[in-house]
């Protein structure tokens, strides 16, 4: 008589391993993907193929939640406006409440490769976005700046910051290769130039051809935006009872 098999011991069983779970694609880790790209490969390189491969998934299946790289710009640049609050318009404040806005979209940029050329290529019109252009206004308009100013003042300064930060990230880029010599090398080759130009043809370029590479980006960036927030301000009309 056939005896009927018997239970395996515990002690002999073999223990599967669980498969790991597999964490779900959304939008946000898309997102995030693509600023690990961003800041390892540069602007230039940010491909939807390489953010699947960081991600570890087919591209087909980025398609689900983007439709296409220009929507990711739009989504990076979303994020870059994650916890940036604006302050309440005061108008005894407003230019510093302006150079505040500036410094921290400077800040924000800064921290991501490249992503000033992202930022260069939106509009903050979607519905994300458009709380933070209603409040920059409130901001221009609360100090007093006519309306045809106020109008193109917002994007005046996020032209000035995009600007100065792509800026500041080429130079950045261009020192870093290799071969390449150090920034005070070059300026110092600069200097060497200016000072060889011959002052009756170039009087201004000689006098000034320390400040010109001299002063650091902080300075730099503090007095391109006196200078912007200053001329906002000279449209502003004394307030009645005001001289």
């Amino acid at each position: 008589m056939t005896q009927p098999d018997m239970p395996t011991p515990p002690w002999e069983r073999t223990r599967r391993r669980a498969a790991p779970s597999r964490v779900p694609l959304t939008r946000g880790r898309i997102v995030d993907a693509a600023f690990v790209v961003l800041d390892r490969e540069g602007f230039d390189r940010l491909s939807m193929r390489r953010v699947a491969a960081e991600l570890g998934v087919a591209v087909s299946a980025l398609y689900a939640h983007v439709d296409n790289k220009d929507e990711l710009f739009e989504l990076m640049y979303e994020r870059l406006f994650d916890g940036f609050d604006l302050p309440e318009p005061d108008p005894e404040r407003w230019q510093e409440q302006v150079k505040g806005f500036a410094r921290e979209s400077r800040a924000r940029l800064l921290a991501h490769r490249d992503m000033a050329r992202i930022s260069m290529g939106q509009m903050p019109f979607g519905p994300e976005l458009l709380p933070y252009v209603e409040k920059m206004l409130a901001l221009l308009r609360v100090g007093g700046l006519p309306d045809h100013v106020a109008a193109i003042a917002g994007d005046l300064l996020s032209t000035y910051v995009d600007g100065f930060v792509a800026e500041e990230g080429a130079w950045k880029e261009r020192s870093q290769g290799e071969g390449v010599r150090s920034w005070d090398e070059m300026r110092d080759e600069i200097k060497e130039y200016f000072a060889s130009l011959p002052p009756d043809r170039f009087p201004n370029i000689v006098a000034i051809a320390d400040l010109m590479v001299d002063e650091s980006n902080d300075y730099r960036f503090e007095l391109g935006l006196d200078i912007i927030v200053r001329g906002l301000a000279s449209y502003v009309e004394p307030r009645p009872g005001e001289s």
